[in-house]
Parts: C-alpha cells; sequence; structure tokens
C-alpha cells in the first residue's frame, strides 16, 4: 500500500515512525478502557513493520514460518515451555 514512499524515505527513517507508533501503542496500553484504540494502535505497529520487511527485502511471512514454524525457537513446544528467567 505505502512501499513507494516508504522505499523512497528509506528503512532507517520509515523504522522512525514505527518508534513513534510503538510509543502511541505504550500509551494505548496504559488507557485499559480504550479497546477501539487498542486496535488501531496494534494494526498501525504491524502495518510498520510490514512495510520496512518489504522495504529491506525480508519475506516477512517466511521470516516468521522460518522461526516460529515448528513452535518456541527455545523449547520447540507449541506452548513455550521454557524458564521464566529466560527469552522467549
Amino acid at each position: 500500500m505505502y512501499f513507494e514512499k516508504d522505499a523512497a524515505r528509506g528503512v532507517e527513517a520509515t523504522f522512525l515512525w514505527l518508534m513513534e507508533e510503538i510509543g502511541e501503542l505504550a500509551t494505548a496500553l496504559r488507557m485499559k478502557n480504550d479497546m477501539a484504540n487498542l486496535h488501531e494502535e496494534f494494526a498501525d505497529v504491524i502495518a510498520w513493520i510490514t512495510t520496512i520487511a518489504n522495504v529491506a527485502g525480508v519475506d516477512l511471512a517466511k521470516a516468521l514460518s522460518d522461526k516460529y514454524g515448528t513452535g518456541c525457537p527455545g523449547c520447540h513446544r507449541f506452548e513455550c515451555d521454557c524458564p521464566m528467567s529466560e527469552k522467549p
């Protein structure tokens, strides 16, 4: 939808827009009763991550499948069983 504009802006500048949207999502998360705003901000964050992947030449669906398609990268289960002290 916005590839031409985002490609012209470049990855670094587009990433700054993502950071702004992350801040807006953080604010929306603090306002727990405004579900409409939460929906909007989650959608914005996903959209900006997707466009950055596109501009960077990353197939986001493939990247997600490669990393998480067989479960948690740590314990390899679909319901993570890793200790809370570890990532993820």
